[in-house]
């Protein structure tokens, strides 16, 4: 039987071990093997995912201009031409949700990911070193971790000034503590295991032990930190927006349309604060609720309890 008969191929594609299949051909297993032992997770995993193609498509999906003002329709509950309604100067809020989502994501994404690895490599940093840089670094983190984050955030913010960039840089500020706590005592632990100790003893770096035989390891928790961060840090941006510390307007999201609608008056119009803080709330939901499904995947103490 040669390489190219069917047989042959089946017996290479069903036989080999998973761990020697490339990346994307264990993706589909993986996926699978999530649903059946975490449906629900599963469920809010789509949630999630339709809420990022949303964003994404933005342009394509909203019926309507973000910006586009209609004097004529001007706070008109949802009809049939504007589902949701419109804001004081006629704009659809349909459209701004779903633009807002682009927006609020965006910022929630890179906060994370900024934050999450700059905490992870201060954390890998004080566990493997340890000594009086330890020490130093916790009393560090001990400090920004005294200040609740929406005010630590609210502070960095008003002190840069307002842009996007600014409420990413403070809430991924925020998020640097946690990573830091999170993967120090995974090194601890990590870093007397008897592979390290043989690295050790056969005389590898430094930074080869940290970046090659330890680092890995964390793989699992960090991503456990990201996605279940997302939700708090998309909390933080809406409140900053809404505080008027967030992105400055006239970009929509979804803290600052809740924002505008109390602006509004005494009595805000009903559609304008009902839709921003469902989409809020199904997105945190969304986001919180597939990590708690990644964390059961991916801890092993958990795992054998699924």
């Amino acid at each position: 039987m040669t390489a190219s008969d069917p047989d042959t191929a089946y017996v290479v594609l069903h036989d080999t071990p998973a761990a020697l299949l490339p990346w994307w051909r264990r993706i589909g297993p993986a996926l699978r093997r999530f649903a059946r032992r975490s449906p629900l997770s599963a469920f809010w995993a789509c949630v999630a995912t339709a809420i990022i193609v949303m964003a994404v498509a933005a342009p394509a999906i909203a019926p309507y201009e973000p910006l586009r003002s209609d004097f004529r329709r001007m706070t008109k509950p949802p009809d049939e031409k504007n589902l949701f309604g419109t804001d004081q100067i006629g704009r659809d809020t349909l459209s701004r949700v779903i633009h807002g989502s682009r927006t609020s994501l965006v910022v929630a994404f890179a906060a994370v990911l900024l934050g999450t690895t700059v905490g992870a490599i201060w954390g890998l940093a004080c566990g493997y070193f340890g000594g009086r840089f330890d020490i130093i670094s916790q009393r560090l983190i001990e400090f920004m971790q005294s200040f609740p984050d929406l005010i630590l955030a609210m502070a960095i913010a008003m002190a840069l000034g307002a842009g996007t960039g600014t409420v990413i840089v403070a809430i991924a500020i925020t998020r640097i503590p946690f990573g830091g706590r999170v993967i120090r005592s995974v090194v601890l632990s990590l870093k007397e295991m008897q592979y390290v100790e043989a690295a050790r003893g056969l005389g590898a770096s430094h930074r080869r032990l940290m970046f090659r035989h330890i680092l890995p390891q964390c793989v699992a928790p960090y991503l456990i930190l990201a996605t279940a961060h997302l939700g708090v840090a998309i909390i933080i941006e809406a409140s900053l927006g809404f505080l008027g510390v967030g992105v400055p307007p006239p970009t929509p999201t979804w803290g600052n349309m809740l924002s505008d609608a109390l602006n509004a008056g005494l009595v805000p119009p009903w559609w304008l604060v009902l839709f921003p803080g469902a989409a809020i709330t199904l997105t945190v939901l969304a986001f919180n609720l597939l990590g708690d499904g990644v964390r059961d995947m991916l801890d092993p103490r958990l795992r054998g309890a699924m």
